[in-house]
């Protein structure tokens, strides 16, 4: 009041008494989250491994497509270059219909379980069209290209930020960049291994490298099923929204 104020020393400031409010962090907000409990987080140590084999096959095409091409459609060594361009075509789209598809059906993993479905036999189809002229082969790479980058585009993008976000991380946001980092270097080992093994297999001939191919696949897919049956249990089959998905 003005009365106090007059009581107070010339040379003191009038300071009226504030409770003093204390803020405490939570937990999860002082300290990032660790490696291994990252690796807890439900689907992580999934999609990590099915990424390995993705990105596997994927890797495969990019290093060895073009040496294929000149041996199986006897073409030189720029058109066949030029014409491998076409399997990164298809995987840009691909990925794109894969973020689509899911954001439509709120089922991450099963939309990259159905693509690597497709794409076992599709990858067989290649390896006996590709004989049969460009037109045929064209075809195959888009095909190709779609089913295979699909779901390596989406688990390393939409998936990883789910992930990174789960509820049972109670809001800590300090998760994402350690998610992120698990999958993608999980699936850098499969990018280094599947050029190795195609080198060593393409001796006894490139059935062997498709062989090769088409079992990683099959491994990709398999990794998913208890995801895939966790989802499509799920009474849920609405339009996914961003809050859902932090639930997944």
């Amino acid at each position: 009041s003005y009365d106090m104020e007059l009581l107070l020393p010339q040379d003191s400031v009038y300071v009226p008494a504030q409770p003093v409010v204390v803020v405490k962090k939570s937990e999860s907000e002082l300290s990032a989250i660790s490696f291994m409990g990252a690796l807890r987080i439900p689907g992580v140590v999934e999609f990590s491994l099915c990424l390995l084999f993705a990105k596997l096959v994927s890797y495969t095409f990019l290093f060895w497509l073009p040496l294929y091409i000149t041996k199986a459609a006897h073409l030189d060594a720029k058109k066949a270059g030029d014409l491998s361009t076409l399997f990164d075509v298809g995987g840009i789209v691909g990925g794109i219909l894969a973020g689509v598809i899911s954001d439509k059906l709120g089922k991450r993993a099963t939309t990259c379980a159905v693509m690597l479905l497709l794409a076992a036999p599709t990858l067989y189809g290649f390896s006996m069209i590709s004989q049969f002229g460009l037109g045929p082969t064209v075809g195959m790479l888009l095909v190709c290209g779609g089913l295979v980058n699909g779901p390596y585009a989406l688990i390393t993008t939409a998936v990883s930020a789910d992930l990174g976000t789960h509820k049972s991380l109670k809001g800590n946001a300090r998760a994402l960049s350690t998610v992120t980092a698990i999958i993608d270097g999980t699936g850098s080992v499969g990018a280094a291994l599947g050029p190795l093994l195609a080198g060593l297999l393409s001796a006894g001939g490139w059935d062997q490298v498709f062989y090769m191919l088409m079992t990683a696949d099959f491994l990709a897919l398999l990794l998913l099923l208890r995801l895939v049956t966790n989802e499509l249990s799920s009474s849920k089959s609405h339009p996914v929204s961003a809050i859902e998905l932090k639930e997944h």
